[in-house]
């Protein structure tokens, strides 16, 4: 008779399939007061930033002005300090000031959130002195100040409306004085969130420093600064023109910051939203010389490429169009984007606004249109992602020649991928036009790529038929061997 293994009791209170050796509520409580007193102790020894945070835990038993006490402390000599921190320290300072953040944030903020504001604020108007005293070369210290800064706009977002209002109110002046600075950036941060009654007072604030003659002369006489500065301002009272529901406000305000340049697409979407719809489609259709507009932050995420701007502009005049029911001319303008762009979100577009029955032939025409259009891999490009794997593949074969693996790889590769399970000849001639630009341009570090190409060559080999591609699959590889037999390096990573 077998006998019955002993099952050994589970741990009480551990959830079902939980790991005993895994840090949760349930498995320390199993461990017990004393044995944790110990490793906190143990650890406080070790860990300085740990030892402050348990300090200040201690200190929260008695209030919120012990807690605060312990962060004035530490910010005093903060402010005092004078030594530069190089690299090897950068860690350790960047742990402690850190370990501060926290105290603020999560002893001293449920008692008492004025305080916490009041330090992380002393905190951030340090920050250019304490920067400029730091080897921050990968930006660890920076990430301390940032994350102080949201903290501290995370605070006011839950305080009552009239004391956020204050607080924001209270900021104008460092704004003015600096607007780049780390209490200058708080105001920005806020205006999204602060209530509707304050902005009045915040927009008339930014407005009279702006009239002042001396505004922003406290930190750099230089002229292009100063500009600089003024543009900040004037982008602060456009968040509060859009705050406040004021096209014509923000309109003025563009029109100071760059006469003549203004970002048509900007005020025209603010106009159409504001039921505007006329006045929009004058805005978008001004003419302008592009290099008299200041680059926005869409322009940096679109690398300047003027198609990217131009798109979004493209994009709300359609949308105005419709508004104002001229459907034809908008279609017009999708069917336009599309056929120079090869635009395939436009023609989706362009072929949800027809009327049933039309879109089958729309989209072969606009199918067929790109299988002919002039530049090869934006076509290949289009094809693939569309999908029509078909067409690319007759694409790809009938120019068997246009391809270029070094400069494009990034449409050839996945364009080889997709077509290789139905259409083996295509994925073929790609494949060996990525493995000749990985050579041709000398790419070492592309190596293991162009190894995998070969051996999905070898892969799609026998799917080929006789004569289907010259050279043949071995005579192929021959080549690579008399060409490029001592890089060494490549035909290590590739099959026998």
């Amino acid at each position: 008779m077998a006998r019955a293994r002993a099952v050994k009791p589970k741990a009480p209170g551990l959830p079902k399939g939980a790991r005993r050796t895994t840090p949760s509520p349930e498995t320390l409580a199993a461990l017990g007061a004393d044995r944790l007193i110990g490793l906190i102790l143990g650890e406080t020894a070790r860990n300085p930033g740990f030892k402050k945070l348990v300090t200040a835990a201690l200190a929260s038993l008695q209030g919120p002005d012990a807690v605060a006490a312990i962060v004035d402390r530490r910010l005093t000599a903060l402010e005092g300090a004078q030594g530069y921190i190089d690299w090897q320290k950068r860690r350790a300072f960047a742990a402690d000031l850190n370990a501060t953040i926290t105290v603020i944030v999560d002893e001293l903020r449920p008692l008492d959130p004025a305080a916490a504001l009041d330090r992380l604020r002393r905190f951030l108007a340090h920050a250019d002195a304490v920067l400029n005293r730091v080897d921050d070369g990968n930006g660890a210290v920076q990430g301390v100040f940032e994350r102080a800064s949201a903290a501290f706009v995370a605070i006011v977002g839950g305080l009552p409306p009239e004391v956020a209002g204050r607080i924001a109110t209270s900021l104008v002046s460092p704004f003015t004085d600096d607007p780049f600075g780390p209490l200058g950036i708080l105001l920005s941060e806020m205006i999204p969130s602060i209530p509707a009654d304050a902005l009045a007072e915040i927009d008339a604030g930014l407005a009279e420093a702006l009239a002042r003659p001396e505004a922003g002369r406290s930190r750099s006489g230089h002229a292009a600064y100063r500009s600089a500065m003024r543009t900040q301002v004037l982008r602060l009272r456009q968040a509060i023109a859009d705050r406040r529901g004021d096209p014509d406000a923000f309109i003025a305000l563009e029109s100071a910051i760059v006469p003549g340049g203004e970002n048509r697409t900007a005020i025209a979407r603010r106009l159409l939203a504001a039921g505007r719809a006329r006045k929009a489609l004058d805005w978008i259709r001004r003419p302008q010389d592009p290099r008299r507009r200041l680059a926005t932050r869409e322009d940096l995420i679109a690398g300047f490429d003027p198609r990217g701007p131009e798109r979004e502009r493209l994009l709300a005049e359609i949308e105005i169009l419709d508004a104002l029911g001229n459907s034809r001319e908008a279609q017009a303008l999708r069917w336009g984007c599309f056929e120079r762009e090869l635009d395939g979100p436009m023609l989706r577009s362009f072929l949800a606004k027809l009327p049933d029955f039309e879109d089958e032939e729309a989209l072969q025409r606009a199918l067929d249109h790109a299988e002919a259009f002039p530049e090869p891999h934006r076509a290949l490009a289009f094809l693939i992602a569309w999908p029509d794997l078909h067409r690319a593949a007759r694409l790809v074969t009938r120019r068997p020649d246009a391809w270029d693996g070094g400069l494009h790889y990034t449409i050839l590769a996945p364009a080889a991928d997709a077509l290789a399970q139905d259409h083996p000849l295509a994925a073929t001639v790609l494949y060996r036009r990525l493995i000749d630009g990985v050579f041709a341009h000398g790419r070492s570090a592309a190596y293991p790529h162009a190894a995998r190409y070969l051996t999905e060559l070898d892969g799609l080999a026998p799917r080929l038929e006789a004569g289907a591609i010259e050279p043949d699959a071995d005579a192929y590889r021959a080549q690579l061997r008399r060409e490029h037999g001592r890089k060494h390096a490549f035909w290590s990573l590739v099959r026998a």
